[in-house]
């Protein structure tokens, strides 16, 4: 399995879109995740992140600016429990209400399919964090059209139990720039996670984005054994 370093994953692209990472840190003890969003119009790229108690959501950076919040304000991360739900959009509260009623991640995600952003049909990605028993497991998901195609909906999910410490895993939805954006293809990569506090991961992941591209990025450490999580946002637009 090729296992990449975060610089060299971030560099490797100009355009991922938007991103999910999910991992243990080096020492075991802090599931980590971060999410980021880049954008190339007007509109993708006036957006900010703000912190909502343990969740986070989108919002416009000048109001007067905003052209359609259909697809762009939403709430990337909830936390239900002992769950942390990261997603690219409203899916997060589709999985929140269903699996607070007892549905699993996946069966909430069957309810939902890629986003009606003709021609791209941008894929929505999720994931999801678990503690229990002193110990973590998480899930990555992928909703895209089959090769661009709107009637056909392809459903995959990925479940890492007890996951290796130092690692973490990466999903985006487009494979770089184009026109139409061309959709994330595979399973989701590996990435090493460095023996790093918050701040510097934070630094490491902001800096690697693409400066014309990059919008907006969330990180958080959540400590496995107590619940308590560190949380750092940074916005392009300040």
């Amino acid at each position: 399995m090729k296992v990449s370093t975060i610089q060299s994953e971030l560099n490797s692209l100009a355009y991922h879109g938007r991103g999910i990472i999910i991992g243990k840190s080096a020492d075991g003890k802090k599931a980590v995740t971060a999410y980021f969003i880049m954008g190339r119009s007007v509109n993708s790229r006036n957006r900010v992140f703000v912190a909502e108690g343990d969740a986070m959501r989108t919002k416009a950076f000048d109001e007067s600016k905003m052209i359609d919040p259909h697809l762009i304000i939403y709430y990337p991360v909830r936390v239900l429990g002992n769950k942390t739900i990261v997603t690219n959009g409203d899916q997060t509260d589709t999985i929140y209400e269903l699996m607070d009623r007892q549905m699993t991640f996946e069966q909430a995600l069957r309810t939902r399919e890629f986003e009606d952003d003709k021609p791209n049909f941008t894929p929505r990605i999720s994931g999801i964090i678990r503690r229990e028993n002193d110990g973590m497991n998480f899930a990555m998901s992928i909703l895209k059209s089959a090769e661009g195609d709107d009637s056909s909906c392809e459903r995959f999910t990925y479940a890492y139990s007890n996951p290796i410490a130092g690692r973490a895993k990466f999903i985006h939805t487009y494979n770089g720039d184009g026109n139409p954006l061309p959709s994330f293809e595979g399973e989701p990569k590996t990435l090493e996670l460095p023996d790093v506090d918050i701040d510097a991961l934070t630094d490491l992941i902001w800096t690697n984005l693409n400066e014309d591209n990059k919008v907006s990025l969330f990180v958080r450490y959540i400590d496995i054994a107590s619940g308590e999580a560190e949380t750092r946002i940074v916005n392009k637009n300040i």
